[in-house]
């Protein structure tokens, strides 16, 4: 939850109908369950198109941390995604996780020269 609040861009997969998939940078919203993800002119996106047709998505959040070596960490989210309307207006594509791998959030990245990732359904 604390590296979610930190981070402000994340990458958003999903897959046309005839098998295509995309990928776009997007800033989100976490309610503490599920990813909200707007934007400007969103039903003329393909993001919008695909999870209307195909509603598989994957998001991945990602940084760098600093110091004696450069450490990647992140978290990625395969899950279902759908349009819904928000309180607050518009329409959003909501992403409700379900299975997410970490990696340099909760331990560190590397172990020795072993890359540690962590899964969670």
């Amino acid at each position: 939850m604390e590296y979610i609040a930190t981070q402000r861009l994340a990458r958003m997969a999903t897959v046309a109908v005839d098998g295509q998939p995309d990928v776009a940078p997007v800033g989100f919203r976490f309610d503490g369950t599920d990813f909200f993800v707007g934007g400007r002119a969103l039903r003329r996106t393909l993001k919008y198109k695909n999870v209307k047709t195909a509603p598989l998505v994957a998001l991945a959040l990602d940084d760098f941390t600093t110091g004696e070596r450069l450490s990647p960490r992140g978290l990625k989210i395969h899950g279902h995604g759908e349009v819904v309307e928000r309180p607050e207006g518009g329409e959003w594509i909501r992403i409700t996780p379900k299975r997410s791998w970490s990696w340099g959030i909760e331990e560190p990245t590397f172990q020795g020269d072993d890359y540690v990732i962590t899964s969670r359904p």
